[in-house]
């Protein structure tokens, strides 16, 4: 089995779809020959032609209301906005159109057959416009579905799940990961199962829960504690919107105790619905409050990055205080 960072995984599902699949079109700022800021999508316009692969206008609103349009008509579009940042001109068309699209018609027409491709998070210095992990905005909004991979294997096996899934999807790129995670991955076509979390590892004294790059994050913290003799058991939630409640609450009913991380703002961050929801489902077998561990209620900083972050050392923190309370 071949090894891939994230990019040449996310490069390879693009491959495999657009050879299956002359409907699947790819799009967005800088993608044809330039390959994309990241390189995501690099020989695709060389191996299917400029009316596959191309170049938009720098103008966010106006590539996915394209996108809506395209899908609507039956095509398959796999838009990229080149960072998460720069989501926000094209709110409107997403959580307005993009979403709302069947429910309008009585599902007369749709178009389910989007994806909209974006990286998120910070890690690279990017400062305050290169950083955000906006997927909360969108997790309030029904009719999408949110999906932020942690490896190169699932990577590609979500990509190809939300390419080929009945409604629109939102795919979060973990752009710190993009070059850093490096794994096996088949060469074959393959897709994973979106709405179902993973437990990466069992435990038995407290569930620590998380998504993306943060994931890799939690497994340094949980290897200190483990040291210090605490039991984790480990949750990738994998999909934002829908999310595995089920999943969550079965490991919580087994620990007692929750520690939940992202990268996003504490305040309406999406850690605050899993507590919710968990306090609600698990309110008599909790031995502990629910502890988040997440970025700042600030705008993301340039110098002080590392402050911002939630780290390992951060999340070490919450799990020993969980466990002591």
């Amino acid at each position: 089995m071949p090894k891939m960072n994230m990019l040449q995984a996310i490069n390879n599902a693009l491959d495999i779809a657009m050879a299956e699949d002359d409907k699947v079109l790819c799009f967005g700022e800088d993608v044809g020959i330039f390959g994309g800021v990241f390189r995501a999508t690099s020989h695709l316009q060389e191996k299917y032609g400029k009316a596959r692969c191309f170049n938009t206008p720098l103008v966010e609103q106006g590539i996915i209301g394209f996108a809506n349009g395209l899908a609507a008509q039956g095509s398959v579009p796999v838009a990229e906005i080149q960072f998460a940042d720069y989501i926000f001109p094209a709110f409107d068309q997403i959580v307005n159109e993009s979403a709302k699209f069947r429910f309008r018609s009585g599902d007369l027409f749709n178009v389910g057959g989007l994806t909209i491709r974006t990286p998120y998070g910070g890690g690279i210095s990017g400062g305050l416009y290169h950083s955000q992990s906006p997927e909360a905005y969108f997790a309030h909004t029904p009719g999408l579905k949110i999906l932020v991979p942690r490896n190169p294997y699932q990577a590609k096996g979500l990509l190809l799940s939300a390419i080929r899934d009945p409604d629109p999807v939102i795919f979060f790129e973990p752009k710190r990961l993009y070059r850093a995670a490096v794994g096996e991955v088949p060469e074959e076509d393959y897709q994973l199962p979106i709405g179902e979390a993973e437990v990466t590892k069992e435990g038995s004294d407290v569930t620590v829960l998380g998504w993306g790059a943060q994931m890799e994050v939690i497994d340094r913290a949980v290897e200190l504690a483990e040291k210090e003799g605490i039991s984790c058991e480990v949750i990738d939630l994998r999909t934002i919107m829908p999310w595995d409640e089920d999943t969550v609450v079965e490991s919580v009913l087994k620990t007692g105790r929750l520690v939940i991380t992202h990268e996003a703002p504490r305040t309406g961050g999406f850690a605050a619905e899993i507590a919710a929801t968990v306090q609600e489902r698990c309110f008599l077998y909790l031995e502990s409050p629910i502890e988040r561990v997440t970025g700042l209620d600030t705008p993301f900083p340039l110098t002080l990055e590392k402050e911002y972050l939630p780290d390992h050392l951060k999340i070490f923190e919450a799990i020993k205080a969980s466990v002591a309370y």
